[in-house]
């Protein structure tokens, strides 16, 4: 089969390295990719939100299927131009990737049909957001309504806070279209998860659960990223909470969809927070996350070609998804300042000596190659992921992995699988 992969991140690296282990496919391009995906693919100088660009390629080619990575072109509505084209396509359509592309929509749909989330309130005036957040005071919470690159959300720890997050979106437009509704949410307590699960319309098929790490610097301190790392399994997400989460978040998700008269088929990613027991959504992805794919899919065992085969066609019900038995942790290395502002071509050493290690990998993101050099180029540049038996040692080989690796100014936090660990002391 000849696959396309769209995107240019650690997420759309870690899909070709997974892609390429399967004996079904034989060629795999990424568009527009990264310095990594083209060690296994071949990249095309194509955008990731070109969409019609991308179809003709597709059509060109003769790609069997279509792996769209990151949100903008789902919810752009790449899926329904490939499948109006009769091409394989695995991902939301663009009605149900306004999961993801507007918060409004989501919560909505959770408020309508019951899933469990925050209560909030939705706001396109400045002064009646003020004057609420005023009365409800902090902590609390203000979101861009539309897709801000992992950025558009401000966990406000005084009211003050909040306040200079309704002007930086609704006055100053930080976020231009994405901004002009925001909402407004209670702060909710606990310990965050994500849980991943394919979807084909009808059956839904968990993922291991993972923890994402969003906050730029240790203890959860600092602006919201992508992510500066994950680990899974998450050992907060039991196994009795991952049986609540299918029964009250994953089914009502999926039917409230259906009864709205859309069918989601693709990954729907639920970002959990989890206190005494109970699981709130604090939002949905209608793709992968970054980085928790880069966890997630190294602990795969079934053919991915199979199960987006499945999801595409809803025969996800007449296959047994394996998992292996062991623990994956990446370490993200960013561009110094980021996610603010930081610079990029610097150059990059030591990633094969990481990459000969056993259960070791390091997935590209925000690198490029010029001249046969490899420089940075975005904000989250590497993903030193590990596997194991245990936390401690992919926790142990991440960090020997990441003390191996250089470019000028790198950060990273030093506290990833950290959780798990407590977790871990309790039992």
């Amino acid at each position: 089969m000849k696959i396309l992969v769209v995107g240019s991140g650690g997420r759309e690296h870690t899909l070709v390295w997974k892609l390429s282990q399967s004996e079904k496919v034989s060629k795999i391009y990424c568009a527009p990719g990264n310095a990594g995906t083209e060690i296994l693919a071949e990249n095309v100088d194509i955008a990731d939100t070109d969409i019609e660009a991308l179809l003709e390629f597709a059509k060109k080619e003769n790609i069997e299927m279509t792996f769209v990575g990151p949100e903008a072109p789902l919810v752009e509505g790449i899926v329904d131009k490939f499948e109006k084209e009769g091409l394989k396509v695995f991902g939301p359509s663009q009605s149900a990737a306004a999961l993801e592309g507007s918060k409004v929509f989501s919560k909505k749909l959770m408020k309508d049909y019951s899933i469990p989330t925050a209560e909030y309130e939705v706001f396109t005036d400045p002064e009646k957001a003020i004057a609420y957040i005023k009365k409800i005071g902090a902590p609390i919470v203000v979101k861009a309504e539309g897709l801000a690159a992992g950025k558009g959300v401000i966990v406000a720890d005084t009211v003050e806070e909040a306040l200079d997050a309704v002007k930086l979106i609704l006055v100053n437009d930080k976020f231009g279209e994405a901004g002009e509704r925001i909402v407004v949410e209670e702060y909710l307590e606990g310990e965050e998860a994500t849980v991943l699960a394919f979807v084909d319309g009808n059956t839904i098929k968990p993922m291991v659960p993972s923890q994402d790490h969003k906050p730029a610097y240790d203890n959860d301190k600092g602006p919201n990223t992508g992510g500066m790392g994950a680990y899974a399994p998450a050992p907060i997400v039991t196994d009795k909470m991952m049986e609540t989460i299918y029964q009250d978040i994953l089914i009502p998700t999926v039917q409230a969809l259906k009864q709205e008269g859309i069918e989601y088929k693709g990954v729907l990613y639920c970002g959990l927070m989890i206190k005494n027991g109970q699981a709130k959504v604090l939002e949905y992805n209608v793709r992968f996350g970054d980085p928790e794919a880069q966890v997630v899919l190294p602990l795969l065992e079934t053919d991915l070609i199979d199960i987006a085969d499945a999801v595409v066609t809803g025969q996800l019900n007449k296959l047994e998804i394996k998992w292996k038995n062991k623990k994956a942790l990446c370490v993200i290395m960013a561009s110094g300042g980021y996610p603010i502002e930081y610079e990029k071509g610097k150059a990059i050493t030591g990633i094969e000596q990481v990459n000969q290690n056993q259960d070791m990998i390091v997935f590209q993101a925000g690198t490029k190659n010029i001249d046969g050099k490899l420089l940075t180029d975005g904000g989250r540049v590497l993903a030193v992921t590990a596997l194991g038996d245990d936390y401690k040692e992919v926790i142990n080989k991440a960090y020997k992995g990441v003390e191996k690796i250089h470019f000028d100014d790198f950060h990273i936090r030093n506290d990833i699988g950290q959780k798990a660990l407590k977790h871990l002391e309790k039992e």
